[in-house]
């Protein structure tokens, strides 16, 4: 049995990709998860959308209100030191509080971040 390498990161040595004026991301991915550094400016809006990943978004600074279903009924404030967990194909929409620092993790992986088909967000 071969040994499988590990691998170190340190955020501010990574490229920052940049999505829109209001959002910028950092990513890191292994063979089943996916961990995401998301920038949002205040008044940052993540339109309405689902996929099949499982995600946790963890707030590190700042805050994001969620609507989540279709009817975007429920709404969620997740400030900073809280975690929400959206369970796959569940509609959330997000806006940023104020500027905000947020964790992303995604099983699997997002592979429409990886290809860069990720439309809803590319806003420019």
């Amino acid at each position: 049995m071969s040994e499988r390498s590990v691998t170190f990161y340190r955020w501010d040595d990574m490229p920052k990709e940049n999505l829109s004026d209001v959002l910028d991301r950092r990513l890191i991915t292994a063979d089943r998860v996916m961990l995401a550094h998301v920038y949002l400016k205040k008044g940052a809006i993540v339109p309405r959308h689902s996929h099949e990943n499982e995600q946790l978004t963890y707030i590190l600074e700042g805050g994001l209100r969620f609507w989540i279903g279709e009817d975007e009924s429920q709404v969620i404030d997740v400030l900073a030191g809280e975690v929400l967990h959206i369970p796959s194909f569940v509609q959330h929409k997000a806006e940023a509080l104020e500027d905000t620092l947020d964790v992303d993790i995604f099983s699997p992986p997002r592979q429409d971040w990886l290809d860069k088909t990720d439309a809803y967000l590319r806003q420019k």
